[in-house]
């Protein structure tokens, strides 16, 4: 039996002082970020060093349904998970005393499973190493908070706030609106406090109930596993006041949808420069070799970072998204923004993410874009000093033209793994399918007797 007190970090150890663990869930995030694992009596996770979980759960759909890889038979074999205790946290809000511990996933002769996001992120990550560099990330958070909802055929509304009056729009940092769901904002911070996650800032956005939530930067795996914790915590505290919490692109109509902007540095290992400026403070080469991979390789990889089909009514002009790949200093009206910093902070912030991707394999993509850049050298476009709105648009706008894009990327297949490529294409295809099986109210209302 391992002595697990030693193997925890200080925001674990001061959740359990003077108290008794009585459980842990051992987890994985699934292709779309889901939550999959066991949860175990706390004294039979200290007697075991691993446990198994079949490698069918990244070929499951959004809906539950089974997809398949061709040459590769279903049998489900099992993969080996390891506790990496170093993500042990808490999950305040369980009756009991329960950490929650993220694994490492491994085939059973030990080999880093191709498939597991995490893993996808991880091997991104070592690319950047081999180039002796550092990539350095600071995500932002954006949700909404909204009325409880068990109908599908019913319209998402927003919360009703603690005046009585349901959520306004168009309020975008107003701290009175904020106020209105205070009690949700004070579970989430205590929530984070508890299992030591640092929160940058929290604000409204502009839709009826949208709030952002800003992440300190940092190592790309690290803040990927806080966003998955983070949207679990959320969902947990919007629950516990009425209310759902809900990550989909573009939940309610004719309002912003919600992105999980990247900003994105990038340092050399050995100094910790920020090989974005030059010694004068000047951009360098290497700034405008990252933008133009990611405006040449996004369109991708548009599959990964909007993975559903809300996630294409997101890409709307006017309305807080961008539709094209452009990039500008302090434009928020381009896809690629440079926010305004000092040399040593200078990065390049990717507005294209929606919140509903997998957040390892968001920051996957979008750092496999900008590696590809730093490899090929190239120059990004001219820069836009206007609004890009009005400019044409140069990302797909439907998920099937989305992974038409993605199946032709073989160099992109070849940075993420071309086995987790073909899984996740294969389970996709299959929610589109399943998709286009179904007709909406617009059409038996527009269609039905017009046609």
């Amino acid at each position: 039996m391992r002595d697990m007190n030693e193997l925890l970090p200080d925001s674990a150890r001061q959740f359990l002082n003077g108290r008794r663990l009585d459980e842990v869930e051992c987890i994985v995030g699934d292709l779309a970020g889901v939550a999959r694992g066991k949860a175990m009596p706390a004294a039979k996770f200290a007697h075991q060093s691993h446990f198994y979980l079949p490698n069918s759960i990244f070929l499951q759909t959004i809906t539950g349904e089974w997809a398949s890889v061709s040459q590769q038979p279903f049998t489900e074999p099992d993969m080996v998970l390891t506790p990496d205790f170093a993500t042990a946290t808490a999950a305040p809000w369980t009756g009991d005393i329960t950490l929650q511990v993220i694994h490492d996933i491994n085939d059973q002769a030990g080999t880093p499973m191709p498939v597991a996001p995490r893993n996808v992120l991880k091997r991104v990550v070592r690319y950047y190493e081999e180039m002796g560099l550092t990539p350095v990330c600071a995500p932002e958070m954006e949700f909404y908070l909204v009325a409880p909802n068990t109908d599908p055929g019913r319209e998402v509304e927003p919360p009703m706030g603690r005046s009585g009056r349901r959520a306004a729009a168009r309020q975008a940092y107003s701290m009175s609106a904020i106020d209105e769901y205070g009690p949700v904002i004070d579970d989430i911070y205590d929530f984070a406090e508890a299992q030591g996650l640092e929160i940058d800032g929290i604000l409204q956005e502009g839709g009826a109930g949208q709030i952002e939530m800003n992440l300190r930067h940092g190592d790309p795996v690290l803040l990927a596993d806080e966003i998955f914790f983070f949207k679990r915590l959320i969902r947990e505290a919007a629950l516990r006041h009425n209310c759902y919490a809900t990550f989909m692109a573009k939940p309610i109509q004719n309002e912003p949808g919600s992105a999980m902007h990247i900003h994105h540095s990038v340092v050399e290992k050995a100094t910790g420069r920020n090989v974005f400026s030059n010694g004068d403070g000047s951009e360098s080469a290497e700034f405008g070799h990252f933008i133009s991979g990611l405006q040449r390789h996004m369109p991708e990889v548009i599959a990964v970072i909007a993975p559903y089909v809300n996630s294409y009514r997101r890409y709307v002009p006017d309305y807080a998204a961008p539709i094209n790949l452009s990039w500008g200093r302090d434009n928020r009206t381009t896809g690629l923004r440079v926010p305004i910093s000092g040399p040593e902070a200078r990065r390049i912030e990717n507005r294209l993410p929606g919140m509903d991707c997998n957040p390892y394999l968001a920051l996957a993509a979008s750092l496999a874009c900008g590696l590809l850049g730093l490899r090929a050298k190239l120059p990004p476009t001219p820069e836009s000093t206007g609004e890009a709105y009005t400019a044409e648009a140069d990302i797909p706008t439907t998920l099937g033209e989305a992974l038409d894009l993605f199946e032709e990327a073989k160099a992109m297949h070849e940075v993420l793994h071309p086995d987790f490529a073909a899984t996740y294409l294969a389970v996709k295809r299959m929610e589109y399918k399943g998709f286009l099986q179904v007709i909406s109210p617009w059409e038996r209302e527009h269609l039905l007797m017009n046609v």
